[in-house]
């Protein structure tokens, strides 16, 4: 007898996401989800078929992943997306002209971009605020208001928002809570348990883990919502190949091994640098000095492996940058690889300089991504690093 797994019958996230969402392929009982390399699927007759028309609407690979995000994160319904900002565009075309959306001042680039350049052009309308401080989210609130979107930890300030406040004062606003979830991923955060009603993810980084495919997810828990955000998903076309969805379940499938080493070195990494260079310059939720800790422990489950270093000045940081050998100055984050880079010039290069400053995204600022080598190893390179002249 075959054996259909039963998503409600494990609770460990492990064995979830290993399992969950995914069935024995019926043709041969193959325990790994085929890539369904097809654009169309043959009818049984007119008006009748097995559930698959056309595969920008429906794919099975791509169902197994929504399937199996979506439980991780204690939601419903999962939609992937060709990439982290599509996810987001189609996101916010849940809204239309006039409307008011709140956003987090510390964004990833490629999101403030997307809003400053290309949706205000619409008719859609930005605030942008500190979400450390869940008064601001309040005094920004208005009768046009319909969602409040926060990163937390932020990119690469590594700023948190409190999210039970953030939910109260979004619902009360009769407004939608949107939570980037990318830093920290289900396996540390569950931003579900806080009030929130879409969390979303750049797939390209933690839960694919292996730097080889770009996409985008977003999990919701209201039936009607997702119909509306699965309409879209459809409509607006912004899906992934049915490989790059076979590449991020696979990646799944040891995030909860991955994430606590990521979060191992991290927090060694973290400790190391303050030691070596002084608590004050470097930003980690781990740390103690971090001050917003408390919140972070109270919200998190572990602290990640994204480590901000201010050097000073863009010499200083380059003098860093260029030197380390397993740690490859390269843009993006959440690979198994150690990753070091420049925000200021890479992923905020699109924020304007002005804006930057005032935010503390300084030319010194250096972002770490540690990945699940040896401790030892990462910490000789950043030492070798430090040391060379």
């Amino acid at each position: 007898m075959t054996r259909i797994f039963d998503d409600d019958l494990a609770t460990g996230l492990g064995t979830q996401a290993i399992h969950a969402g995914q069935r024995p392929e019926p043709l041969a009982g193959a325990i790994m989800t085929p890539v369904y390399l097809t654009s169309t699927y043959v009818q049984d007759g007119l008006g009748r078929n097995k559930g698959y028309e056309y595969a920008r609407s429906r794919n099975p690979t791509r169902e197994a992943l929504e399937r199996n995000v979506a439980t991780l994160e204690g939601g419903r319904h999962g939609f992937a997306f060709a990439s982290g900002t599509a996810c987001v565009d189609s996101i916010m075309k849940l809204f239309q002209s006039g409307d008011h959306v709140i956003c987090g001042q510390n964004v990833y680039g490629g999101t403030f971009r997307l809003f400053d350049r290309l949706l205000q052009n619409y008719g859609l309308r930005f605030t942008y605020v500190d979400t450390r401080d869940p008064q601001r989210i309040a005094d920004a609130c208005t009768s046009r208001t319909v969602a409040v979107l926060v990163e937390t930890p932020t990119n690469p300030l590594m700023w948190i928002t409190d999210l039970s406040a953030a939910a109260d004062i979004t619902h009360r606003a009769g407004a939608l809570l949107l939570v980037d979830n990318t830093f920290a991923t289900p396996i540390f955060q569950r931003p579900f348990d806080y009030g929130a009603d879409i969390v979303f993810h750049s797939t390209t980084k933690y839960l694919n883990g292996h730097s080889d495919m770009i996409g985008g997810m977003a999990v919701l828990r209201d039936d009607a919502l997702a119909e509306r955000l699965g309409f879209i998903q459809n409509a607006a076309g912004a899906v992934p190949g049915p490989f790059d969805c076979w590449l991020a379940l696979r990646g799944t499938k040891t995030l909860h091994l991955r994430m606590p080493r990521h979060d191992e070195n991290g927090r060694r990494i973290a400790a190391w640098l303050a030691a070596r260079l002084g608590a004050e310059r470097i930003v980690y939720p781990g740390l103690p000095s971090h001050p917003q800790h408390e919140l972070a422990c109270r919200q998190m489950r572990g602290f990640g492996g994204m480590i901000s270093v201010d050097l000073g000045t863009r010499e200083r940081a380059a003098h860093v940058l260029e030197r380390t050998r397993i740690f490859s100055l390269a843009e993006s984050l959440g690979g198994v690889e150690s990753l070091i880079s420049h925000p200021a010039s890479m992923t905020h290069a699109s924020v304007p300089a002005d804006r930057r400053a005032q935010l503390g995204i300084t030319d010194g600022l250096i972002r770490l991504s540690c990945g699940v080598e040896d401790g030892d190893d990462l910490v000789a390179d950043l030492d070798r690093a430090f040391d060379e002249r």
